[in-house]
């Protein structure tokens, strides 16, 4: 597929097929000038713009309530109720204006726990049961708070919308308990979001029975937005149904737990974080009323998460599966804007990728996608359209044309999760993954030990290499090494042009351990290696996986299949086949793409004594690389091949 220039992008009008310039109730609006009307929302170039009615702060509604929901995650016998604030236009109040609703929900809201100081010890062999955590805390508790949040408002409540805030349950003062994933964490939203609509109840304080209701100055659509955590909760919203919710920006989202802390059957931690595990965020978020913190302790982290977490083997469980948003989204209505970094090593992007290829075809879905680290929102512009689209049912055509934008390696604003702003024209594409990207299998050669050949046309007959596990060495240290005992590294030619990936790169391989338990760790990266930063600059993508799988892996079982883990003989090659994590870069002539194989990731993996031996047999040994151009273009890049 041809480059669209971003000269012709011009602020994202490739993106509509029509600008539709109104008012709410069908008022027509000026595309050089005000409405006529100035307390109604109006749009331009189809966004909603500022109106200076509803800039003035000290006219707006604020008020706190309590949503009641359906469940009771504390036990105490009655409906946890959910506490939620609302700002508002005083035009809601005072001139029977109803508006659409930007919503958000988290658990950070009321202050969490320093994490560091409740982790696991990684210090332990590979399918050991691992020492008890015994460091537990709690997030202090803050009954005089007034209202939950002031996130959203600045910039939504000017343009003609309410803003709405809620703490998750046994979060702040909402009631309840912390679940971590579990069916609350989409109850409670859904629960808001019924009351705007007049299907649930709200009232004036924790326990009484003064309701406050929403329907006079809500219009009922609904839309959410959040990060990481906080853009877990609309999605999870989501896949209840629920009526109203209209259209949804789900950032970096953690759509599985089990991916989010294991790996093809691996205990992996998120990156940043060595020696978290579910249990250990529970124990950061819980910032709820004590009293209904300790029995979710005894019954919920002490219980269940002790049950189910599972650190010994790090297998897929039914506890894993029932905290698994995949497995869900056949209830999604909602409009779903993806956004993702293809670098970030907290949340990976797997996570949105699994979801946005569920969802294409079933509901208006388009993706956004960086090259920074975690977090990083979507450019204001297409985010106003969104939701000016979905919650003003205005037709601007943000729905139409390029399903993926994703922002370019050389965009001076391309890592936003680096501190960086976004940029405002990221590149638009057809679709994600490439739609003229096609597999390239390439094949290792013998020398790994220095740096081995990695080419289309390695004939058999390599052999085998042999590394040594040690810890000790980081990935990028070994990556730079001309040689090492403790990886295996082979490289393509240097590019003769650039080289475009777009997809899910896949590795196979066939090994041996000298123990019945060992990480396996797999980096595609750029060479040479440039010292700074960990980036576009040196990593292409990474994977994890537990060879113990291996019944599971001889064929690329997905995370599923992960649920029995046997022990390795020692000395008994297994083959494995597994997904590294999904990627979308433009590798730049002069570059060398290089296939790392070793044992322990010293920045995600448990930490076992050095010693394990890995053996490889590389001519049972190959990766698949999705490259835009397929064969025809790697053979070009790279010369011969």
């Amino acid at each position: 597929m041809k480059y669209i220039p971003s000269t012709r992008v011009l602020r994202w009008t490739l993106a509509c097929i029509s600008l539709a310039i109104a008012a709410v109730g069908g008022t027509a609006a000026s595309a050089a000038s005000e409405p006529a009307v100035p307390a109604r929302p109006w749009f331009r170039d189809g966004q909603a713009q500022v109106v200076p009615a509803f800039e003035d702060a000290s006219r707006w509604v604020r008020e706190s309530l309590w949503v009641e929901t359906e469940f009771d995650s504390d036990g105490d016998g009655k409906r946890d109720r959910m506490f939620t604030d609302v700002t508002r236009p005083g035009q809601t109040e005072t001139d029977g204006l109803k508006l659409a609703v930007i919503y958000e929900s988290s658990p950070y809201f009321a202050g969490t726990a320093e994490a560091k100081g409740l982790f696991w010890d990684v210090r332990q062999e590979v399918g050991e049961e691992p020492p008890a955590r015994t460091n537990h805390t709690r997030v202090p508790y803050q009954p005089g708070r007034t209202n939950v949040s002031d996130g959203l408002v600045k910039t939504w409540v000017p343009r003609g919308f309410a803003v709405v805030h809620s703490d998750a349950p046994g979060t702040g003062l909402s009631d309840g308990c912390v679940t971590i994933g579990g069916p609350p964490e989409a109850l409670a939203p859904k629960a808001v979001i019924d009351w705007l609509n007049g299907r649930a109840r709200g009232f004036r304080t924790r326990e009484g029975t003064e309701e406050v209701r929403a329907t006079r100055w809500c219009t009922g659509k609904v839309g959410m937005m959040g990060t990481s955590y906080d853009g877990t909760i609309p999605l999870a919203a989501a896949t209840t149904g629920v009526k109203g919710l209209a259209a949804i920006i789900p950032v970096a989202p953690n759509t599985s737990y089990y991916h989010y802390y294991r790996s093809h059957g691996l205990v992996r931690h998120p990156a940043g974080y060595l020696g978290e595990d579910i249990d250990t965020l529970y124990d950061v978020v819980r910032s709820g009323e004590p009293a209904r913190a300790e029995w979710g302790d005894a019954h919920i982290r002490d219980g269940v998460f002790a049950r189910g977490r599972d650190r010994q083997s790090g297998d897929y469980k039914t506890f894993w599966a029932e905290r698994d948003l995949l497995k869900k989204v056949s209830g999604v209505k909602a409009a779903v804007l993806m956004a993702h970094a293809f670098n970030d090593w907290n949340v990976v992007p797997e996570h949105s990728v699994r979801i946005a290829s569920a969802l294409k075809g079933r509901v208006p879905m388009r993706m956004y996608f960086h090259q920074g680290g975690h977090g990083g929102n979507p450019p204001m512009e297409m985010v106003n359209r969104w939701f000016s689209r979905f919650l003003y049912d205005l037709p601007n055509g943000v729905d139409k044309g390029p399903r993926a934008w994703i922002v370019r390696e050389s965009d001076p604003g391309a890592t936003p999760g680096q501190g960086r702003r976004a940029s405002q024209l990221p590149t638009p594409y057809a679709d994600y993954p490439n739609p003229a990207a096609s597999v390239v299998t390439l094949r290792p050669g013998a020398g790994g030990g220095a740096l081995g050949p990695l080419g289309l046309r390695i004939t058999h007959k390599q052999g085998t290499e042999t590394l040594v596990d040690n810890v000790e060495f980081a990935g990028a240290a070994l990556a730079k090494a001309g040689a090492s005992d403790h990886r295996l590294l082979y490289a393509t030619p240097e590019l003769l042009a650039p080289l475009h990936i777009s997809g899910t790169p896949r590795i196979t391989l066939r090994l041996a351990s000298s123990k019945p338990a060992a990480n396996l760790s797999v980096w595609l990266v750029v060479l040479p290696w440039t010292d700074g930063p960990i980036g576009p600059a040196n990593i292409i993508t990474r994977g994890w996986a537990d060879p113990q799988n291996h019944a599971s892996l001889k064929h690329g079982g997905d995370y599923h299949s992960m649920k029995r883990g046997e022990p390795l003989i020692p000395g008994k090659f297994y083959r494995l086949t597994f997904d590294l994590q999904p990627d979308d870069q433009v590798i730049p002539a002069g570059k060398r793409i290089g296939l790392m194989i070793f044992s322990s990731d010293r920045d995600f993996t448990l930490w076992p004594k050095p010693g394990t031996e890995l053996t490889l047999d590389l001519d049972e040994t190959s990766l698949r690389l999705p490259v835009v151009g397929g064969r025809n273009w790697f053979e070009e890049a790279v010369g011969d091949g």
